[in-house]
């Protein structure tokens, strides 16, 4: 991800896996480029759980100027819904990988959590609402499929490894789900503001790995869809 003031500053921002003793990790760190090199890195969060896995790994900077990134649980359904744990979740940072003061939970980077392996973030132009696409089991508790898009709110709890896709009510629950039966794996996910396709101006595309194809979400008001 760059820097929104990367032509000033020219700061590029990763989030990488690393084997430390034998043990998965997931790190966030700043770069500078120079002459088409990174250097001088900075490590802003390290020690996120990782696996090969549920592994999440997207970054993106928010209309808000925060940098957010996407954790998976790493294969420990559990980890999803400790808030004392990286694993499962969002999180939301300052570009210098400080926690930003309205964050929910005082003093932590996580913004939303209860995710088993969200991949793709996107936020909608009109409402500055961020959405996030993210894999359902394939196995655990005799489940597959299940995948989702869900309108992430600050706090909030999506209910992995209790529940995947629509439940009792008792968490947030996805905008989109696949089913029972279908799997979309999804990906990169990105809201179309061009010109050229009038028809399709605001809605959510999001990429899938299984299947290998392109998804086209018409989202309505109060996160339904049309």
């Amino acid at each position: 991800a760059l820097d929104p003031d990367f032509a000033d500053n020219g700061y590029v921002y990763t989030m990488y896996t690393y084997s430390d003793a034998g043990r998965l990790a997931n790190r966030v760190s700043r770069w500078v480029l120079r002459d088409g090199r990174l250097e001088d890195e900075t490590t802003l969060v390290d020690g996120i759980p990782g696996a090969r896995n549920h592994d999440g790994g997207r970054i993106a900077f928010g209309p808000d100027g925060m940098l957010y990134a996407t954790t998976g649980d790493a294969g420990r359904g559990e980890l999803a819904q400790d808030t004392g744990s990286l694993a499962g979740k969002v999180l939301r940072m300052n570009p210098d990988g400080s926690v930003p003061d309205d964050n929910p939970f005082e003093g932590s980077l996580i913004y939303s959590y209860g995710h088993r392996n969200p991949q793709g973030l996107a936020w909608q132009s009109e409402t500055d609402r961020l959405y996030a696409t993210e894999h359902g089991p394939s196995g655990e508790g005799g489940l597959c499929c299940r995948d989702e898009v869900n309108a992430i709110r600050p706090g909030a709890n999506y209910g992995w490894p209790i529940v995947a896709g629509y439940d009792d009510g008792r968490f947030v629950e996805p905008v989109a789900f696949s089913g029972t039966d279908t799997t979309w794996a999804p990906a990169g996910a990105a809201f179309y503001t061009g010109a050229d396709l009038p028809a399709w101006q605001g809605d959510l595309f999001f990429g899938t790995l299984r299947g290998q194809h392109l998804r086209r979400l018409a989202l309505g008001g109060e996160d339904g869809l049309t």
